[in-house]
């Protein structure tokens, strides 16, 4: 039986709330979103699948959770691999919305007393905060000019994949029983990884290189650039793409202690692992 013959297709789950992209839809290649007259799009409650899909942690780790249940809940959505980074956390914000309602029960430990308090954040506050990131900003230095875009989910996953791993090996080289010398070898090489991971993540935020004579858009040609290039124009250029990551990223708020009146900021990070826990 067709879903279009399907008598009960009425009673399936219907649009809870809309979201409007902070990227307004930029940024996404063609055929990734299926755009929308006003700008916003539908955002269904996440089905059981849904759920016991994200809480598989092998489709968490590897980034197909996340794509999955986006695609399922934001059907305008076609292919959540290709969306800018800008946009994520205003998605899971939505979807979260729309699945479990727009509190989120969260806790705070105080720095000076150690003080645990609970609170709600208001899901709805926190997603008409979200910023978007200036990409007409560009750093200029002498005859060169670098132009910026926003790292898709694709690329940004597999970095953080690879991280994991260095961080594990990272961990592990201090106890094995390799030889000291093996020991710092092996170090120095993870090292290099990381740089190396740095390198690729500033590589792929970067849209163009214009200089007088060409406007050089070519990934191999951008990564040695940045090899080359000074320190300074290098510091230039991660403090810029670190400024448009914080951007689009939820704001901490002000807390104050309830055991001894201190005065904190506490960030509020998207914890993917537990974000869609109907109980969190």
């Amino acid at each position: 039986m067709s879903e279009s013959s399907n008598p009960l297709k009425q009673f399936f789950r219907q649009p809870a709330v809309y979201v409007k992209l902070p990227s307004r839809g930029e940024h996404w290649p063609d055929g990734s979103l299926q755009r929308t007259e006003t700008g916003e799009h539908p955002v269904y409650p996440m089905t059981a699948i849904d759920e016991i899909t994200y809480r598989t942690p092998d489709a968490l780790f590897n980034g197909t959770a996340v794509v999955n249940v986006i695609q399922s809940c934001i059907p305008s959505i076609k292919n959540a691999w290709e969306m800018p980074m800008i946009d994520l956390t205003a998605l899971l914000i939505a979807i979260r919305i729309a699945s479990f309602g727009h509190d989120l029960e969260l806790m705070t430990t105080c720095p000076k007393c150690e003080n645990v308090d609970e609170f709600s954040l208001d899901l709805r506050q926190a997603l008409d905060q979200l910023g978007l990131p200036d990409y007409s900003k560009t750093i200029k230095k002498g005859d060169v000019e670098i132009i910026f875009k926003p790292i898709n989910y694709r690329q940004i996953n597999a970095g953080n994949m690879e991280q994991y791993e260095n961080q594990r090996t990272v961990a592990a080289i201090p106890v094995s029983d390799l030889p000291e010398e093996e020991k710092v070898q092996r170090m120095a090489e993870v090292m290099k990884k990381i740089t190396e991971l740095t390198i690729s993540f500033l590589r792929d935020s970067i849209a163009a290189v214009r200089t007088p004579t060409a406007l050089v858009t070519e990934s191999q040609y951008i990564e040695e650039y940045l090899h080359q290039c000074d320190r300074h124009i290098f510091g230039q250029i991660r403090d810029t793409v670190v400024e448009f990551r914080e951007a689009s990223e939820m704001r901490p708020i002000k807390w104050t202690c309830t055991a001894c009146s201190h005065e904190y900021t506490q960030p509020i990070g998207l914890d993917q692992s537990n974000f869609f826990d109907s109980a969190s």
